[in-house]
């Protein structure tokens, strides 16, 4: 894994919110339907889907990392809430730090390189698959 100095994204301690169209976007799933999601992913990938961070509280939202402007001129089924930035329309995506306090946020799989991503139609097709 890089160090976080290599992932200047990450916050050194606690929770920030990133902008989303700068280093990324993201993908919204609530509640367990997304945790569900995040693992099918990850076996597709063999473990490696690209950074996914969860919430443990509220609509307990998982957030997929993708890269900027990949989720436009796409369908998206009901359910699944896009965090992109574009004309008249600005995003903040959570993301906790890699250690320490950041509760109720937590990485469910971490970065592994600056620009390894949640691959958006891998996302789309598992969306789309009973898992």
């Amino acid at each position: 894994m890089n160090t976080q100095s290599d992932l200047g994204w990450i916050p050194h301690a606690g929770i920030q919110l990133r902008k989303a169209g700068v280093q990324f976007d993201a993908i919204r799933v609530d509640g367990g339907h997304g945790r569900v999601l995040a693992d099918h992913l990850a076996r597709m990938t063999g473990g490696t889907p690209g950074p996914i961070v969860e919430e443990a509280n509220g609509r307990r939202a998982v957030y997929f990392l993708v890269p900027v402007g990949s989720t436009s001129h796409r369908t998206w089924p009901a359910g699944v809430t896009r965090l992109t930035a574009g004309p008249n329309r600005i995003s903040y995506i959570p993301v906790p730090a890699l250690n320490g306090s950041t509760w109720p946020l937590t990485w469910r799989y971490r970065p592994t390189a600056a620009d390894h991503l949640v691959h958006t139609l891998l996302l789309r097709s598992a969306l789309h698959s009973p898992g």
